[in-house]
């Protein structure tokens, strides 16, 4: 029997790649989603995957949601932790809206939705938690206090979940991207883009798919001896010790 995957954030970006590749080795994938409902639908009706919208910031919100997956697509063996939202500002004119609203949605959003299917998990001693991190989690960034302390939250969250899943089957493991082509980073100004693209060594952005490709490896029963670590893909921008 298929085993499901939910992927938060899954229909647009990195989250849509990732749905995609899941589905395409034969898992049954639940795509959540916040806001935008047309780019949803369009997803949904392009891949036939299934997408559900719920607030991963709200606990509740999301026991709901975990709920209607688990009629509709079956109990989730495979979490995707990549949800995420960026309030950039330098630190001393950084809000306290801005700082929450990020580690909410970016950190806080771990923590609801794997805590309402761990349990699952280990009745069924499988399990894989994939969060998704960030190359600024790992290094800082300016302007992003904000979303570097939520991205290097994730990858102590990783680490200990690692040691409490591991007799029960369950892995947890980060996958932090270095600067990934997406919709999201064409929105920034052409001379910028530039300016970071030089800083890479490979000399390119790094593909969706490629993040993707970590995260089906993952999930699958071949890495159950991997738990706990933290997968760089920056294209040697940055190498973490």
């Amino acid at each position: 029997m298929a085993r499901t995957a939910l992927v938060t954030g899954g229909t647009r970006g990195i989250g849509r790649a990732i749905s995609l590749a899941l589905k395409a080795k034969g898992y049954n994938v639940a795509a959540n989603y916040g806001g935008n409902d047309a780019a949803a639908k369009a997803f949904a009706d392009e891949t036939g995957i299934s997408v559900f919208k719920f607030d991963v910031a709200d606990y509740d919100a999301v026991g709901a949601g975990l709920k209607e997956i688990e009629a509709s697509v079956g109990p989730v063996d495979i979490v995707v932790n990549n949800a995420g939202i960026t309030r950039d500002a330098p630190f001393h004119k950084m809000t306290r809206d801005q700082w929450r609203e990020v580690i909410d949605v970016d950190l806080t959003s771990a923590f609801n939705v794997t805590r309402q299917v761990w349990d699952g998990m280990r009745e069924r001693n499988f399990g894989r938690v994939i969060n998704i991190s960030s190359i600024n989690g790992q290094k800082g960034q300016f302007t992003q206090a904000n979303y570097s302390a939520a991205k290097a939250g994730l990858i102590g969250f990783t680490r200990a979940l690692a040691y409490e899943g591991a007799k029960k089957g369950i892995t947890s493991n980060a996958v932090a991207p270095g600067y990934i082509d997406t919709e999201m980073l064409q929105a920034v100004k052409p001379e910028v883009l530039e300016g970071i693209i030089a800083t890479i060594p490979v000399g390119r952005l790094g593909k969706a798919e490629e993040i993707a490709s970590i995260c089906v490896y993952l999930a699958s029963d071949e890495a159950a001896f991997i738990n706990g670590a933290t997968m760089t893909v920056n294209g040697a921008q940055y190498i973490a010790s």
